[in-house]
C-alpha cells in the first residue's frame, strides 16, 4: 500500500491540489489532475482509451469539495460537475513524479 499523505489542501488561488507525504510534496494543477481521472466516464473500461477530451476541461476549474474514500483514496467534486473519479494514494504518488515541489 502506498504511503498515505499527511496533508491535502485544495489551494483555490493557485488552482493546485497540494499533497504532502513524509518524503515528498507535490502540487497538482487542477486541470492536470482532472485530466488524469480514470473513471468509466473518462476512460473506456474495455480498451483503456481516454474518452475525456482535455480541451473540454475549463481553465478556471476549481474544487467544490473533497472526501476521503476508505483509507486509500480521495474523491474530488470538481466545479465542472464531475465527481465519479477516485484518486488513490498510489495513483497520486505515480503522478507526483512530474509535479514534485521542494520540501518545506
Amino acid at each position: 500500500m502506498a504511503d498515505v499523505p499527511t496533508d491535502i489542501q485544495a489551494l483555490s488561488g493557485e488552482r493546485v491540489l497540494a499533497v504532502t507525504w513524509p518524503d515528498r510534496n507535490a502540487d497538482f494543477p487542477f486541470v492536470f489532475l482532472r485530466g488524469q481521472c480514470t473513471c468509466a466516464q473518462c476512460v473506456n473500461e474495455w480498451t483503456g482509451e481516454k474518452i475525456l477530451d482535455p480541451a473540454t476541461i475549463p481553465a478556471d476549474l476549481s474544487v467544490n469539495n473533497m472526501e476521503l474514500v476508505g483509507s486509500y483514496a480521495l474523491r474530488i467534486h470538481w466545479s465542472d460537475g464531475h465527481n465519479s473519479g477516485l484518486y488513490t494514494w498510489q495513483r497520486l504518488r505515480e503522478l507526483s513524479s512530474g509535479v514534485d515541489r521542494a520540501a518545506e
